[in-house]
């Protein structure tokens, strides 16, 4: 049967499908609506299923707040192309203003919303099959409660912050959600950080100690033999630096025995407070980098106040509730 233009326009304003794939439908479905978006939506399903093992590092991530109630959404995608679409940034927007409307507290209960006489989850994969790209939900993160900044940076719609504080002070909000975004703080304050990545922050900063250590100890004996360390701080420098003239095959050689002996006798000598010490110290300045309140504040005047304290010059009342931050962007 013949299929008019105005029912091809119609279908597509409810799918968002292509003129061509409408128009597919319609025809194998002998025009019958219901019948052309059951089509469109099982060849989505088919070509995401094709697609499930591809990579999503692009996609759109939004925020929004609304009377007491903060969320950001990502939906990530294979290409910036389509991530950059008006339709796939509105599918992004559709889905995370019914996620504020409904207070979802969770990804599954987003993926369950209605939009459109659909289920988000649905509404994706249909979008899906019209790009031919995998698509999926990803990094839905809330805030409850008054006092609420959001910030979508540079409004590339790749990274997006929220901040939370205990009384009304916009502006300042702002240059926090700025802050938490330049600086991308794993944690409120120490208190807040897990015990996990405290423990594995210690465990690594005592073996990368240990190491130091030892190679000090190795760097040392070579300088006491005539020997420049940086000539021979790895077996393919070594060979290098023979090919150029710079050492003599006696000295690699020399070189090679001094860095054993030197390694053993520098992890027998390792004393066990000192690297204590100094891994302790190496998480301090992991917890003033990574907690929000101890990270110098970037949006200041300048001082190398840390972020309490400019905090406390703009309101001593003034507290950081809490923060929410997810990035596309490798880091």
């Amino acid at each position: 049967m013949a299929i008019s233009i105005d029912d091809i326009k119609k279908l597509r304003a409810m799918t968002g499908a292509g003129l061509a794939d409408v128009k597919k439908a319609l025809t194998e479905a002998e025009g019958d609506f219901d019948k052309a978006k059951e089509l469109l939506r099982e060849r989505g399903l088919a070509i995401a299923a094709k697609r499930s093992d591809r990579e999503t590092s692009n996609g759109c991530v939004l925020v929004k707040a609304v009377d007491g109630f903060a969320a950001m959404i990502a939906l990530k995608c294979e290409t910036d192309f389509v991530a950059n679409g008006a339709d796939f940034i509105a599918l992004t927007q559709s889905i995370l203003d019914a996620a504020i409307a409904n207070k979802c507290k969770d990804l599954e209960a987003v993926k369950a919303l209605d939009i459109n006489g659909q289920t988000a989850q649905e509404a994706v994969t249909q979008r899906s099959g019209i790009t031919g790209e995998k698509m999926e939900l990803d990094g839905y993160l809330t805030l409850e409660g008054e006092n609420i900044e959001v910030y979508n940076h540079m409004g590339k719609n790749t990274l997006c912050t929220m901040v939370q504080l205990n009384k009304p002070a916009a502006e300042i909000g702002h240059k926090l959600a700025m802050q938490v975004a330049a600086m991308k703080p794993v944690a409120l304050d120490e208190k807040s950080v897990d015990q996990k990545i405290l423990d594995e922050e210690y465990k690594t900063a005592v073996e990368k100690s240990k190491l130091e250590q030892v190679q000090k100890y190795v760097d040392n004996k070579l300088k006491k033999a005539g020997i420049n360390p940086n000539l021979v701080d790895s077996e393919d420098h070594i060979e290098s630096n023979m090919a150029k003239g710079w050492l003599t095959k006696e000295q690699a050689d020399e070189a090679r025995k001094l860095i054993a002996d030197g390694k053993a006798e520098g992890e027998a000598q390792l004393k066990m407070p000192m690297i204590e010490g100094i891994a302790k110290g190496r998480v301090q300045k992991f917890l003033k980098e990574n907690c929000l309140v101890d990270q110098e504040f970037q949006f200041g005047d300048g001082d190398k106040a840390t972020v309490s304290q400019w905090l406390a010059q703009q309101d001593k009342e003034l507290q950081i509730c809490d923060f929410k931050r997810f990035t596309l962007v490798a880091e």
